[in-house]
């Protein structure tokens, strides 16, 4: 099933976090994506033409976070640069969770 059909499960820990090559696999639906060297977080950024476009998007992406109950890192820079980096606190690395956001932002 592809990653914008699904939903995030709300993850307490006790699950493994993925490994690179599950975090690979899953990364090929995502490809403007990028997996962190220790494979804990994954990463995007953007940049818009302006603050009030950079602004708005972080507020669509707070949303789409909200109603999935997952929360990025969200960092705003130089006024028009935006990096998010996902991972899944509970279990210090990358779960399914992270992916699925991932891929309804970039929707």
């Amino acid at each position: 099933m592809e990653l914008t059909q699904q939903k995030c499960e709300a993850c307490e820990g006790g699950v493994l976090p993925l490994n690179k090559v599950e975090a690979d696999i899953l990364l090929t639906q995502i490809p403007d994506w990028s997996v962190s060297e220790d494979t804990k977080t994954i990463s995007r950024s953007y940049t818009f033409a302006d603050f009030k476009e950079a602004l708005a998007f972080v507020n669509r992406v707070g949303e789409i976070a909200e109603s999935e109950g997952h929360h990025p890192d969200i960092h705003l820079t130089d006024y028009k640069n935006v990096r998010i980096d996902l991972s899944t606190h509970a279990i210090l690395g990358l779960s399914n969770n992270d992916f699925i956001l991932a891929a309804k932002i970039d929707a």
